[in-house]
């Protein structure tokens, strides 16, 4: 009799349980369920708190749901029963960060505060931390702080501790009234199992812990902001537990909101991205993992480590156990797609569309796989969303170059997603320029799967052969087979992640080859993108962030505020 287990993939806007067929690696069934608030950028659920610029917060009851509608839905779908499905994992976006009670309960639940924005989960693009931000870099660079080299030189606005510095500095009551800031991947274990079991992988890349130093001193915290020096003991835990290891089982309570069976093995919380790379079978260092969406990670196994400037992070047994795990990332990819379709494609565009049967994407793309490498005589910066890796600043903003009155739609849309694919290399670049070996490049996600056009421009600008995950949901896959290593092998399971990616990740047979007359031309065009990457990215003109000031100041000009 077959046996099962289930992976869990919590996005930016959704959520999505896959059952996976143990042994096999076979997708049985699929649900996803939309979070029912979304994502909060402008409001709070109450319709009437207005949140400021920068901030993304999302609602933990949308969690739950997810649970209480994926997981019987895969079941009934699959005509499997509970009895069979042996574990359980989870992934999450990250850093994704929320306010716990004593009892475990989010205080934005809680009546008193559920009018206050910083009670609720904010998401991981919730930038409105970078204040924080630069002042810990500021301050950690003077101190001379060692755990910098490890994330690039720069500890991200999206991370734990500015985060938590925020809720500080803007609601110390809401900070005082936290037993607990833990990440919504770890909680949401936590209420499947009844105990709070951080992951090392999120403690690792975002929250500045090492397997052999821990966190910071106290007394850097302490430098920070003298209420901070004892935020490790008072908010978070120096009890961190290794990814690939068993978080609990399903409690009474959980198995009435999912179908499952009471003491369902469930595993210690992941990370999309990192959950993803045993999904595509890698397990051994010089491969490198593009999880392609919203955003995009890079996932990169290694055997020492090395400081490499702008990486989002370094960390010991961090993705697979008995390896070093380097990530980076870009922080708009599929998000910036989304925007030029919405606000910058003319209406005899949509119309053309709609009467072909196909989406806006699927005519851009269309039209945009006709021109030749440079004909469109545009390049762009792919930072509408700031820059993630390498140079971890969320105050830059996009660039279109060379637009003239005959620019078309299409033109602009192939632009930006060269930018990508040239951002993706410059990490690339970085990574080998550092002594990390990047030997082999692997896609996941939905643009992986489906843009066969970004896919060639990415072999061509890198020079590499690009292979595409099998699964379409490989995180959730991913989180399925770590769900089976915690089970066992006693259970019909794996007493390793190495041992169940040799068994169930896969790749594609069709894999992306560069066209040497396209690398060739994308090499003049990354060259000059290098430029302006430099030029716009190190300092030498600000003018981005000019611009945003600017635009900030008379924002509260038009409020009737004062400008400082």
């Amino acid at each position: 009799m077959a046996k099962y287990s289930i992976g869990v993939d919590y996005g930016t806007q959704s959520g999505r349980a896959v059952l996976v067929e143990v042994g096999t690696g076979k997708e049985v069934a699929t649900a996803i369920k939309e979070y029912t608030h979304g994502v909060m950028d402008e409001f709070l659920p109450d319709g009437k708190t207005k949140l400021e610029h920068d901030w993304a917060l999302q609602h933990p009851a949308d969690y739950l749901e997810v649970l209480q509608i994926t997981i019987p839905e895969i079941l009934t779908k699959a005509q499997v029963t509970a009895d069979d499905v042996i574990g359980l994992g989870i992934d999450f976006t990250a850093c994704t960060v929320l306010p716990i009670d004593a009892y475990g309960t989010p205080l934005c639940l809680k009546e008193e505060f559920k009018h206050h924005p910083h009670s609720y989960v904010k998401l991981w693009k919730h930038h409105a931390a970078q204040d924080e931000a630069n002042r810990l870099n500021e301050i950690a660079e003077q101190r001379g702080e060692k755990f910098l080299l490890r994330y690039g030189g720069k500890i991200s606005s999206e991370w734990m501790i500015p985060k938590i510095w925020q809720i500080l500095n803007e609601a110390p009551e809401i900070y005082d009234a936290a037993d607990q800031i833990l990440e919504a991947t770890d909680w949401v274990i936590s209420q499947l199992t009844g105990d709070i079991k951080r992951n090392s992988c999120t403690a690792g890349y975002k929250a500045i812990w090492h397997k052999h130093d821990g966190y910071p001193s106290p007394e850097f915290f302490k430098a920070l902001d003298p209420r901070l020096e004892n935020v490790v003991q008072d908010k978070l835990s120096t009890r961190i537990y290794s990814v690939g290891s068993k978080a609990g089982e399903i409690t009474e309570k959980a198995a009435k909101l999912t179908g499952l069976n009471p003491g369902t093995a469930v595993a210690i919380a992941n990370v999309d991205a990192h959950v993803s790379i045993p999904a595509v079978g890698i397990t051994e260092p010089g491969k490198l993992l593009m999880i392609m969406g919203t955003s995009t990670c890079h996932i990169l196994l290694g055997e020492e480590e090395k400081v490499v400037p702008g990486m989002c992070g370094v960390v010991e047994d961090g993705v697979i156990p008995g390896f070093m795990g380097y990530e980076a990332g870009q922080s708009c990819v599929g998000d910036h797609f989304e925007w030029f379709t919405e606000n910058c494609v003319p209406a005899s565009y949509q119309e053309e569309a709609k009467e072909k049967g196909v989406t806006i994407h699927q005519l851009l793309t269309e039209k945009a796989s006709q021109l030749q490498v440079g004909e469109s005589g545009l390049l762009a910066l792919d930072w509408w969303n700031g820059n993630r890796s390498t140079l971890v600043d969320v105050d830059l903003t996009g660039l279109l170059l060379g637009a003239t009155l005959l620019t078309k739609p299409e033109e602009i849309y192939r632009a930006l997603i060269e930018a990508t694919a040239y951002g993706t290399r410059m990490i690339v670049e970085t990574f080998r320029n550092n002594g990390v070996p990047v030997n082999e490049v692997y896609a996941a996600g939905g643009i992986a799967e489906k843009n066969t056009l970004m896919m060639q421009i990415y072999s061509d600008v890198l020079n590499m052969d690009i292979k595409i995950a099998a699964s379409s949901q490989a995180p959730a896959l991913g989180a399925a087979m770590f769900g089976a290593v915690a089970a066992g092998v006693e259970h019909g399971g794996y007493d390793s992640i190495t041992d169940a990616a040799k068994d169930m990740g896969r790749v594609k047979k069709h894999i992306y080859q560069p066209i040497k007359t396209n690398a060739e031309a994308y090499d003049k065009l990354y060259h000059e993108y290098a430029r302006l990457y430099e030029y716009f990215g190190r300092g030498e003109n600000n003018v981005m962030k000019i611009l945003k000031q600017i635009k900030k100041e008379s924002s509260l000009a038009g409020k009737g505020e004062t400008v400082c």
